[in-house]
């Protein structure tokens, strides 16, 4: 097993195959330093043959809905190494007319700011940018860090504070968009972060809204308790919402 040493800290073990840190969400080392996800893999040949597959599938997408909008793709840029070599890919390997976004929450150091400038205008892409109302961030982030509000599985890759952060950005991309009717998202990631089976997947609308459900409802809870003028009831009041509630063909809805 490796050990990285940095200036002031101790060391950190990392791993000796694909040099993961130990502080990653559920790594863990064998006796000789190769970690979990490497021995998960089953071969080498296994994964390039999942990857094409996954290729293949994005490459057919692209024939059917390209050229058909001002932008074939939307893609969330945050300046970093993941999103602008996404970026990259996909409009010069591609050759797609893309739309990188960004979103300024409130912490996006200058140096980002023309990190995503400087490469937006060398690839010829347009770029648009998204500053969310402060106030409302700040409320965000403030739960974020007195509470967990997502389930312990979203948090196992980020904290609180990240994820929201993260939703507004898929959020906001999604209905970016959808008001441009352009037909892709593309986001950025380091191997390990998402699994190879969701490189390519079709937004599912069920997903997004029990997403924003959970992290609308803890934010909605604390603001009416403060108000202290309102009840919770036990259930519908109504003749007809009592009678939907325990109509079977309506369960789905």
């Amino acid at each position: 097993m490796r050990t990285l040493q940095k200036r002031g800290r101790s060391a950190l073990k990392i791993c000796v195959n694909c040099v993961l840190p130990e502080s990653f969400p559920g790594v863990q080392f064998n006796d000789e330093g190769i970690c979990n996800f490497c021995l998960g893999l089953k071969n080498r040949n296994d994964l390039e043959r999942r990857k094409k597959k996954y290729r293949e599938k994005f490459e057919s997408l692209l024939q059917e809905h390209r050229g058909k909008s001002a932008h074939d793709v939307l893609l969330s840029c945050s300046g970093g190494k993941d999103s602008t070599y996404t970026l990259s890919l996909l409009k010069e390997d591609y050759g797609l007319n893309t739309l990188a976004f960004s979103v300024d929450n409130g912490f996006v150091p200058e140096q980002t700011y023309r990190n995503i400038r400087d490469v937006c205008e060398k690839l010829g892409v347009d770029h648009l940018w998204l500053k969310p109302d402060f106030r409302m961030l700040r409320k965000i982030f403030r739960e974020g860090a007195e509470r967990n509000i997502y389930p312990r599985t979203v948090l196992m890759r980020a904290s609180t504070i990240c994820t929201s952060c993260m939703a507004i950005v898929r959020f906001s991309a999604l209905r970016i968009a959808l008001e441009k009717r352009i037909p892709f998202l593309a986001f950025g990631w380091s191997p390990g972060q998402i699994p190879l089976s969701a490189s390519v997947l079709k937004n599912n609308p069920e997903i997004i809204k029990a997403m924003q459900v959970a992290g609308l409802a803890p934010l909605r809870e604390k603001w009416i308790l403060e108000r202290n003028d309102t009840g919770q009831l036990a259930g519908p009041t109504s003749e007809y919402g009592r009678a939907r509630e325990h109509d079977l063909k309506l369960a789905a809805l």
